[in-house]
């Protein structure tokens, strides 16, 4: 048995435990520098316009309620932090209205209850920033601002009435300005939280991501929707990397057997057989596709939920003049056969057809020219031979 060698001065293991920031200080000091922002001159234009426009429209109109002669303040610092929120970043979860009106009212009332119960500001302070977080998050409004909004009122010894206006007020008026702002901007807002019904992924599924967010146990600034439009966006980024410009018409079986409307079905069901194929698509006489009958079409029509005897009724079925079950039976493809069928066009990227054959339930997919012709067709096994290929180290 080999040993393990030792640098003078270190033990076998301790090059193991040693932390990793004092051998790459350079890596600790990394995490400090803040990562580019991903969004273009036309975002950036945008989100600060609109928080301009935004407190700009709540100055005004909280000046106009409050009147000339008002006591108090009626705008108040942290709601410029609600609308960096609102504007720059409309789909976080913090940037929702209820968030943003319950998130600074609710705050503002723990920093004037803080205020009123404790005297020393330091814990009065303390106090309220902890219990708004908490209030918060046990009524989903979690909002950043809301803790700047508990310090305000809570070292301003500020009244309950503080809470109502300007703190209220102020927040429904941004807010107002935000549905407005972003939806004349092409922004989405209110943001939906909810989980709408997508088709599914070939890499992972609804469970898999809610374990993956129950495993991070973070608050996440993005909503769980966009974070799965992000990881499908990302997937079919993958899918197309690895596939290049494959398309279509490099990898379809070319010039496939088909059948006519009128062919025999015992004609047609003998040539699956001979070829070992499962389907056939149905064309016209200029080759143009109105069809494809499979072996599940054969089966629908011979009953397969009686299992006994299946084998007697599939011959009965393409046994002409016979009967099964009763008068008409079908005699010939166009009689049985899947009139709506997904085609491709042979230019089509394959990366596409993934989600087709992964989660759509197709298994044999036409390829038609630009004239509509049947030229080629592609199967769930040309498919996951591209994908070996694909995958596959060079040589």
């Amino acid at each position: 048995m080999g040993k393990t060698r030792e640098r003078p001065g270190r033990g076998p293991t301790e090059h193991a435990s040693a932390s990793p920031w004092h051998r790459q200080p350079g890596l600790f000091l990394s995490r400090f520098w803040p990562a580019p922002v991903a969004v273009d001159a036309r975002e950036r234009w945008r989100a600060f316009l609109g928080a301009g426009f935004g407190i700009l429209l709540t100055a005004l109109v909280s000046r106009w309620w409050a009147g000339p002669l008002a006591p108090g303040p009626w705008l108040v610092a942290p709601l410029g932090a609600s609308a960096v929120l609102v504007f720059a970043v409309p789909a976080s979860p913090l940037a929702q209205p209820w968030a943003v009106i319950g998130g600074n009212t609710l705050s503002a009332l723990v920093g004037a209850a803080c205020a009123m119960a404790i005297t020393d500001a330091a814990w009065a302070g303390s106090a309220a920033v902890a219990l708004a977080i908490a209030l918060m998050f046990w009524l989903r409004c979690l909002h950043p601002p809301g803790g700047a909004t508990a310090l305000f009122a809570a070292l301003g010894a500020s009244s309950f009435h503080f809470a109502v206006f300007p703190m209220l007020v102020n927040s429904v008026l941004l807010v107002l300005a935000g549905v407005l702002y972003n939806g004349l901007t092409g922004r989405r807002y209110p943001h939906a939280q909810g989980r709408p019904a997508q088709a599914g992924s070939a890499r992972f599924s609804e469970a898999d991501l809610d374990a993956a967010l129950a495993h991070y146990n973070q608050v996440l600034d993005v909503s769980r929707d966009d974070l799965e439009a992000l990881l499908h966006h990302a997937e079919s980024a993958a899918y197309q990397r690895n596939f290049g410009n494959l398309r279509c018409a490099d990898v379809m079986t070319p010039d496939p057997l088909v059948v006519r409307p009128g062919t025999p079905l015992r004609e047609a069901w003998l040539l699956m057989r001979q070829k070992k194929i499962k389907a056939l698509p149905v064309t016209d006489k200029s080759r143009r596709v109105v069809g494809i009958v499979t072996v599940a079409d054969y089966m629908r029509h011979a009953d397969l939920d009686e299992h006994e005897g299946l084998g007697r009724r599939l011959r009965t079925l393409m046994r002409r003049g016979g009967s099964l079950h009763a008068a008409g039976k079908p005699e010939v493809v166009g009689q049985i056969m899947t009139r709506e069928v997904r085609v491709v066009s042979g230019q089509r990227h394959l990366s596409e057809l993934v989600p087709l054959f992964s989660e759509g339930g197709h298994h044999h997919i036409p390829v038609i020219d630009a004239g509509q012709h049947l030229v080629g067709i592609i199967t769930q096994s040309d498919l996951v031979r591209a994908l070996y290929r694909a995958a596959r180290p060079a040589d």
